[in-house]
């Protein structure tokens, strides 16, 4: 009868032990994973920047897409899904520098283009006025 008191008591020790260390490791995991604020902050800010850029008139799907994926990101944030949240702000982050680069590449070949244009035409005018 002893020797089962001492057996249970042994079992329940050593089930109380195993506990301990799945919960210990459980919360080191959970601990593993930060919040990814500063990368929330920086691809909020890449948005910002490929709005002002003129990716709403430039480049509509990549800011489209840019943005579709920081809310994800977000959503992700709210569940605590904090991989998840760090994977969507950094492809909405590249995304937008992606926005932004097509839209400052468009303006400046829209600018070329009016360039081009303004000379051609000085150039009649120049050859009009010699003849």
């Amino acid at each position: 009868m002893i020797q089962k008191i001492i057996q249970l008591r042994s079992n329940q020790f050593i089930h109380r032990i195993g506990l301990s260390v799945a919960a210990a490791i459980f919360m080191a995991g959970c601990a593993s994973t930060p919040a990814p604020v500063e990368q929330m902050a920086v691809s909020r800010e890449a948005i910002s920047n490929a709005s002002s850029a003129g990716a709403n008139e430039f480049a509509p799907v990549q800011l489209n897409s840019a943005i579709e994926k920081m809310d994800a990101a977000e959503r992700a944030m709210v569940k605590k899904d904090y991989v998840v949240a760090r994977q969507l702000a950094e492809q909405a982050e590249a995304d937008a520098q992606l926005a932004a680069t097509m839209s400052r590449s468009a303006k400046a070949k829209k600018a070329a283009d009016e360039l081009q244009e303004g000379s051609r035409i000085l150039r009649q005018e120049i050859e009009r006025k010699s003849d």
